[in-house]
């Protein structure tokens, strides 16, 4: 496991543990722009700035899976302008993850339904897809046009037209995120303390870090990335259990 330092004493922390899977919640974009006396807009560009970084970082350390949520489904109540931008700026971001995950090994998924993309988006996204399928170094997902409630209720519906009772396991199976690991950790940035109807099956036993920094300050400082591993080591998780050792090895 990473070995952290104890920001007091600058001496290794052993055998800190890892979030296997890290879920995003992408907030502040346009705060960020309006505090910088910026079109609203460039703070959507700027959170896609060194995002490919953020991903190796993370996967270096030993985290093999991150989701991003990018766009929900209430989202397309914004103005014709920000939701144009915003498909416009994902094709764009989407072409460059081909790249990315041939170079990486990585494997890429777009979680959420693509009724409502611009057809060239949903094409690529397919194309993203099926490209890395078999890649084997890690997974990234963006939720795009996504709402956990609706996840849910689609499932429901596919689990009823295969005719069979479900348990907690088969009924996953029936999850656009079913082959998604439980999530370990989830950081949602611009100081926003919900979950807004993200992942709300795989969020079950989650860890959950609010952060008052906007998601364009986050996604290039490498010190926040830190912070979020040393603030998840140092949770006590349970899963509803006793007492278990912290990150120190001492008792809770």
């Amino acid at each position: 496991m990473l070995k952290l330092f104890s920001k007091k004493h600058n001496v290794p922390v052993a055998d800190a543990p890892i979030p296997q899977h890290i879920a995003f919640i992408c907030d502040g974009n346009r705060r960020w722009a309006e505090m910088r006396g910026l079109p609203p807009l460039m703070g959507h560009q700027a959170g896609i700035s060194n995002f490919e970084n953020l991903v190796d970082w993370f996967m270096a350390r030993g985290v093999s899976t991150i989701t991003f949520f990018v766009f929900s489904t209430e989202n397309w109540n914004r103005s014709t302008e920000e939701v144009d931008f915003l498909m416009d700026l994902f094709y764009t971001e989407l072409k460059k993850n081909m790249q990315h995950a041939v170079e990486k090994n990585l494997r890429y998924r777009v979680i959420g339904s693509r009724d409502r993309l611009p057809k060239k988006l949903a094409d690529l996204c397919d194309k993203l897809e099926e490209t890395s399928a078999e890649n084997t170094g890690g997974t990234v997902a963006f939720a795009l046009n996504y709402g956990g409630q609706q996840e849910i209720v689609d499932a429901v519906n596919a689990a009823i037209a295969a005719g069979e009772p479900v348990t907690r396991e088969t009924f996953e199976t029936f999850l656009d995120t079913g082959d998604l690991l439980p999530i370990d950790l989830m950081v949602r940035t611009s100081n926003e303390s919900r979950i807004s109807n993200f992942l709300l099956w795989k969020l079950a036993y989650a860890e959950l870090l609010f952060v008052p920094e906007h998601w364009p300050d986050l996604v290039k400082s490498e010190k926040l990335w830190q912070y979020t591993l040393d603030a998840f080591a140092k949770r006590n998780r349970r899963f509803g259990g006793g007492k278990k050792a912290n990150y120190s090895g001492k008792k809770k």
